[in-house]
């Protein structure tokens, strides 16, 4: 699975305002179910791009 830089940016401008902002929280635990959440965004939006470099993925 190659990591693409402009994939990885749109899944996180897609993940749930309070995710994007819950990683500049001054509480460590929201910070961190943040951090979790952009990553399970960001893992789920690859898992959808399953085939090769010549292939379009498209959402189920």
């Amino acid at each position: 699975m190659r990591i693409d830089h402009d994939t990885i940016a749109q899944a996180i401008l897609a993940a749930p305002g309070w995710a994007r902002v819950g990683i500049t929280a001054p509480d460590e635990r929201m910070r961190e179910d943040a951090a979790q959440e952009l990553a399970s965004v960001i893992l789920s939006d690859k898992r959808r791009d399953t085939g090769g470099d010549d292939q379009l993925a498209f959402a189920l």
